[in-house]
């Protein structure tokens, strides 16, 4: 019997919302990211927008979309308890051939952008 292979869009969605929902240190996430998708799950989690009293958040359904080789765009939905959010993150495949999270997004407020941008 063949072994599944995780994707890389479900692992990092498993790592997102455990950092979302307070389950894990944002810190962790640091050679996971690059670009300024550190300081956005950093923002993000400040805020705690998955923190839940009931049930733990999971994943419940991941979409994505290969823009080009070495790039994925990403949705998924999560739910805790009957409540239901999306989170949108990009991948990048750096040169040692790791993915790293260059963006990530959850619906409501959104961190400021630098001015330099």
């Amino acid at each position: 019997m063949i072994a599944h292979q995780p994707l890389p869009t479900d692992l990092f969605a498993d790592l997102l919302v455990a950092v979302l929902s307070g389950h894990r240190p944002v810190h962790s996430m640091l050679r996971h990211t690059r670009g300024r998708a550190y300081d956005e799950l950093a923002w993000l989690a400040e805020r705690g927008p998955l923190r839940t009293r009931g049930a733990r958040p999971v994943v419940r359904d991941i979409g994505y979309y290969e823009p080009r080789p070495g790039a994925i765009e990403a949705f998924a939905r999560i739910g805790a308890g009957d409540r239901l959010r999306a989170m949108a993150f990009r991948l990048e495949l750096g040169r040692d051939r790791r993915w790293r999270c260059t963006a990530v997004e959850l619906g409501g407020p959104r961190p400021p952008r630098p001015e330099a941008d």
